[in-house]
């Protein structure tokens, strides 16, 4: 991915063959699958780090139930974006200071949990797009344009405007069954439904591949590809992730820093207690 430099001339786009948020469309738009890592307790630029030589095309950060320190999760985008790592992030609620502070840090990937209604939708895009497409407010020279000066702000208000993905998050059974509407709306670059809570709504806690989940979820999934829209989720594991890419899923996010250190220190440990307890 090109380097933004403050040497820059004005009318210059800062990413000439397009900035992280272009590209994550661009794939997806090309049939790519994308496995993104979760950030879901931790954010430090190491873990960045860690997540880009696993081979991650993306980041998430589950930014609805957790606090997270302000200053490490801006610098944790801003890592992310210089390793060559779109991030996505959820966004606790549908509220224009909440999405402006995830835009203005670097997020290229808004997620609105328990997405339920085109009205939803159509309100949650004028926060995201700059005018005339929205009413988003202009604040460059944040992590949103890599801290570089911005000199021609109407080409930067333009790229930002195809930048910014609106990521639905469908989890609620009112969410399933306004599904065509929410899929259809104009303006949506990526569906994804969450299993867990979908489970819940659907009578299966805990139970994501039973077919009272499965068969809505899959659903949703043809409705986004009769429209175009790329469809994705959290596998409950590499067989069923595999099921799911057979069927068109084109992106996951996967599993969290906490999964990753508990599967491998459950790993090492069990390793050691083999050979120090005779097993």
């Amino acid at each position: 991915m090109p380097k933004p430099n403050s040497a820059t001339p004005p009318n210059a786009s800062l990413y000439p063959e397009g900035g992280p948020g272009r590209q994550l469309k661009a794939r997806l738009q090309k049939g790519e699958v994308l496995v993104g890592g979760i950030l879901g307790s931790i954010v430090r630029p190491s873990l960045v780090r860690l997540y880009q030589q696993a081979g991650f095309d993306f980041v998430y950060i589950e930014y609805e139930h957790i606090f997270f320190d302000p200053t490490g999760l801006a610098d944790t985008v801003l890592a992310a974006r210089d390793n060559g790592l779109p991030v996505i992030a959820k966004t606790p609620q549908l509220e224009r200071a909440e999405v402006a502070k995830l835009l203005e840090c670097g997020v290229v990937g808004i997620q609105l949990p328990r997405t339920e209604s085109r009205a939803q939708l159509e309100e949650f895009l004028g926060y995201l797009k700059f005018p005339p497409e929205g009413t988003r407010a202009a604040a460059p020279g944040y992590g949103n344009s890599d801290h570089v000066k911005i000199t021609d702000q109407r080409s930067w208000l333009a790229e930002q405007n195809q930048e910014i993905s609106l990521v639905v998050h469908i989890e609620t059974r009112i969410g399933y069954e306004n599904a065509e509407q929410i899929v259809s709306t104009p303006g949506v670059d990526m569906v994804y439904v969450g299993p867990g809570d979908f489970s819940v709504e659907m009578g299966q806690p805990g139970n994501p591949e039973h077919p009272d989940v499965c068969g809505p979820m899959e659903e949703i999934l043809e409705l986004c590809k009769a429209h175009g829209v790329p469809f994705g989720t959290t596998a409950a594991h590499t067989q069923a992730a595999q099921r799911w890419v057979t069927q068109g899923c084109l992106f996951f996010e996967a599993e969290d820093e906490q999964g990753f250190i508990l599967e491998g220190a459950t790993r090492l440990v069990d390793d050691y207690r083999r050979f120090t307890e005779g097993d």
